[in-house]
């Protein structure tokens, strides 16, 4: 068969390029695929799908098998060069051997394959997302989530990343339905009213960047440039998807500019599908990005700033992937941080740019930092860099590390070169490795060529090894208008296996209150000596580009919490971080954290006071079940008392987005608390949604459901399940059955279970019901999902299995829960696929640690 253009390029590509060492869980690399020709013809009612598959490879080497990947299909055909091939399926492995009739010669030939297959209920290769349209009749769409190893349950495939190739994709669709993928189709109709849609052929990509969706669908585009942008919804919602198509083509022109590279594909698609994941809530299938609705739609009468926000960061997450993961991909999962990291990264830098006011760097600072080190200072630690071999670890390494940490470790080497040397090597990456595969240390080579400075030596430090360096000023000292600055490096960890000493190569800034900022690195164990100009309060890891935490001698501490309100957003921000989370790993008392706070006033930045709100929200966590709740609880309350006086609980014109977030904070920390006034409004506000569906303002409706459904009487949950059982709108019905899980009560709790056999109620809901029930009763859901594993298997998707039940008692106070999950996982998971369990329970008895180091402190502070 005629191979395109860009198929030969897929080819030399891959000769061009030396083969490393494989995984344990890799394919052989004696033939490579060039063209997938694939045609699927669904049923959806029935939920099974047939396929037929033309597939052109290059045998590099004579052999007389062929390997490749293929799970949970029925082969009912496999032919090679025209003759019938014997083949052996490995269900455990997901792999497929192909018996040759005669041993393949070196060159291209042809694998044809016919199979039939399932339409899954949860996300996980070909799968139905089932919901009610506004009539309350059913419908179903049907759409593919194939990363990470999921492509072998739609079609016979090289399914790893390095094997890219393109893809002719056809499906056959009903009549009154539209099939959509990563390209542009061509519509022809068939004898028996159906219609056969035809895509073009892709470029070179991996098979994990395929995408096919189904079903009774609008779509809305615009045009930036030369490129069609389009949003895909169900029928009636298409006009809540203006908001993120004008934000896709700020962020395409955007892109196109930092990577100088324009996106390369006739049309950008994003589909809104009616439903939800225990795993992910976007994909950025090449062309064809998938979303869930919350994180695509707009709906004014419903949405919070906080989620208008959420969709742009999003839509500028996966737009971002395009380049960083589509055009260029990461060999092996190994590297998915070079994937996930800089989209991560990316998606707050494009905020920060095009949308100013929501102050996304310093956002960035008080969340995602924190985020990834307390992770990474937990016995739960893994490199960004880890070794992945199994599919269960593909699964377990997309977490808090891969994203967050790597995001702050690609902002702290922009932050170290420079933004425009930083941009040209990325460029120079791109233009070089296009339609190509990577490792992490070809990214670093063309940095430092850009730059001209050193990258390589401390990025290993970071990506290669697991922790959180620690940065202490152990002395100051001012003569003659200069400071001369004393640092020693340390590790900062919430845990004995987390204190283990280790050494960095730290770039880290430091400059006076107001004053410039100068560079040094802080190497080694042996002190590091810096001379800084002026007198005055020194702050460390200025603009918290570094990736660490900063500790102060008491005199340098004592002089931040002077000149506290001077500092720079991002410095007041990490250092409320760094302070109160070296109280909680014991490397300094809790008193300084308190007199920092003692410096947020009402009036403080919004995002300040939502940082003190959150970390008094943990101190609640650590103390929960112990005398010491109540009135920490007291003290949360008496904070945020002013500032609810400041927000009030109507929006009001014009106001800064950083209020109407805070304004969601404030109301959902009280209401959570109990407070009075806040709970007497939610039950206002959601009796009213009976008779008006938009009753709550959208600026508070997340928070103001929060509250309800956690204080929720009997009487009041009961109104809640009439209610959910009476939406139509699947996103909202979504959200009603998530806060079904909600209440204190545990009788509530115990009702919520029973729900989890109801017919009316999707596989994805109920695992949402069950997390949610998780989180207040840890060891109810814990016990139920072991008592009727079955059940819970049934409705998980199959990457989150080995995580999902440990999980689930990860909130547990139990002193016997923590062996519990490990016996769990031992009975029932294999030992490549404990790892999720074994960084549960680390998590886990790091919360006790917690409340042994800060109680005199907090019984202190109550008093």
């Amino acid at each position: 068969m005629k191979v395109s253009a860009a198929a030969l390029l897929s080819l030399a590509l891959m000769a061009g390029v030396s083969t490393p060492a494989l995984a344990a869980g890799e394919l052989p690399r004696t033939v490579l695929p060039i063209v997938y020709d694939i045609t699927i013809d669904p049923d959806a009612k029935a939920k099974t799908f047939t396929g037929r598959e033309t597939l052109t490879v290059d045998v590099k080497q004579s052999t007389s098998t062929i390997i490749l990947n293929a799970a949970d299909l029925t082969i009912t055909s496999a032919m090679f060069d025209g003759e019938k091939a014997a083949f052996t399926l490995s269900p455990d492995d997901q792999t497929m051997t192909i018996t040759l009739p005669a041993a393949a010669k070196p060159g291209k030939h042809v694998l044809s394959f016919a199979w039939s297959g399932k339409i899954n209920d949860t996300a996980a290769g070909f799968f139905a997302i089932d919901y009610k349209n506004p009539d309350g009749s059913d419908a179903r769409m049907l759409a593919t989530q194939f990363e990470a190893p999921d492509a072998r349950r739609f079609a016979p495939m090289f399914d790893e990343p390095a094997f890219k190739a393109t893809f002719k994709l056809s499906a056959v669709a009903p009549s009154g339905q539209t099939a959509f993928s990563n390209m542009p189709a061509t519509i022809t109709p068939q004898e028996d009213g159906r219609k056969l849609f035809s895509f073009a052929e892709t470029p070179v990509m991996s098979s994990y960047l395929l995408f096919l969706g189904m079903g009774d669908v609008e779509r809305k585009t615009v045009m930036a440039g030369k490129t069609e942008i389009g949003v895909i919804t169900r029928r009636g919602v298409v006009d809540q998807g203006d908001y993120a198509l004008a934000s896709a083509k700020r962020l395409l022109t955007y892109y196109n500019d930092y990577f100088g590279q324009p996106y390369p594909l006739p049309k950008l698609d994003m589909i809104a599908g009616p439903g939800s994941s225990q795993f992910f809530g976007a994909m950025e299938n090449w062309g064809a990005i998938f979303y869930f609705e919350p994180t695509l739609l707009f709906d004014p009468k419903r949405a919070t700033q906080s989620g208008r926000e959420r969709i742009f960061t999003v839509v500028a997450h996966e737009v971002a992937h395009q380049w960083f993961g589509d055009l260029v991909t990461m060999r092996w999962w190994d590297d998915l941080w070079l994937n996930e990291g800089f989209a991560s990264w990316m998606e707050n830098k494009a905020s920060n740019d095009l949308n100013p006011d929501w102050f996304s760097k310093a956002s960035a600072v008080a969340n995602d930092r924190e985020g990834a080190i307390g992770l990474d200072a937990t016995a739960a630690t893994h490199p960004i860099i880890q070794k992945v071999e199994t599919v269960d670890q593909i699964g377990e390494a997309f977490d808090g590390i891969t994203y967050q940490k790597g995001q702050a470790v690609i902002g702290m080497i922009e932050s170290t070169i420079g933004a425009d040397p930083f941009r040209a090597g990325i460029r120079n990456y791109m233009a070089k490795f296009k339609y190509r595969n990577t490792e992490t240390d070809q990214l670093w080579t063309e940095l430092e060529k850009a730059s001209g400075k050193p990258v390589v030596t401390s990025a290993h430090d970071f990506t290669l090894q697991g922790g959180v360096p620690m940065v202490t000023l152990t002395g100051a000292t001012c003569a003659n208008g200069q400071t001369q600055v004393l640092l020693s490096q340390g590790r900062f960890g919430l845990d004995a296996p987390s204190k283990k000493p280790q050494t960095w190569h730290v770039p880290l800034t430091l400059g006076m209150v107001g004053g410039p900022v100068m560079s040094t690195v802080v190497s080694g164990e042996a002190p590091t000596l810096v001379n800084v100009q002026g007198c005055g309060t020194i702050v460390l890891n200025r603009d918290k580009g570094s990736y660490l935490r900063a500790r102060y001698d008491d005199a340098g501490h004592a002089a931040l919490v002077r000149d506290y309100t001077k500092m720079e957003l991002t410095d007041r921000l990490g250092t409320l971080g760094d302070d109160f989370a070296l109280a909680l790993s014991g490397d300094q008392d809790l008193a300084r954290y308190l007199a920092l706070i003692g410096e947020v006033k009402p009036d403080a930045n919004p995002l300040e006071l939502a940082k003190v709100s959150d970390q008094l929200g943990t101190i609640i966590g650590v103390f929960e079940g112990t005398p010491l709740e109540t009135p920490v609880r007291a003290r949360t309350v008496a904070f945020l008392g002013p500032v609810m006086k400041r927000v009030g609980f109507e929006e009001k014109a014009g106001e800064s987005p950083l209020i109407t977030n805070l304004r969601e904070n404030a109301i959902r920390r009280l209401g959570v608390n109990g407070d009075p006034e806040v709970a007497a409004a939610a039950r206002r506000y959601v009796a009213a949604l009976i008779a008006d569906g938009s009753a709550i303002p959208p600026a508070i409706r997340g928070p103001i459901l929060a509250t309800y459904a956690v204080n929720a009487t009997p009487a009041e949950w009961d109104a809640l399940l009439k209610l959910t059982r009476a939406t139509t709108n699947p996103v909202v019905r979504n959200g009603y059955v998530q806060l079904l899980g909600s209440a204190r009560d545990a009788a509530l709790a115990d009702r919520a279970l029973e729900l989890l056999t109801a017919d009316d109620f999707t596989a994805p809901q109920k695992s949402s019901l069950l997390r949610a029930i998780s989180g207040r009763h840890a060891d109810l859901a814990f016990d139920y999902a072991i008592a009727h594993l079955d059940l819970v298997n049934s409705f998980l998707e199959t990457s989150t299995r080995s995580g999902y039940v440990p999980s689930l008692g990860s909130g547990s106070s139990d002193p016997a829960m923590p062996a519990k999950i490990l016996a769990f996982a031992e009975k029932n998971l294999p030992v490549a696929s404990q790892g999720g369990a074994k960084r549960t329970v680390a998590v886990m008895g790091i919360r006790q640690q917690l409340a042994d180091r800060t109680r005199p402190a907090v019984t202190a502070w109550v008093k």
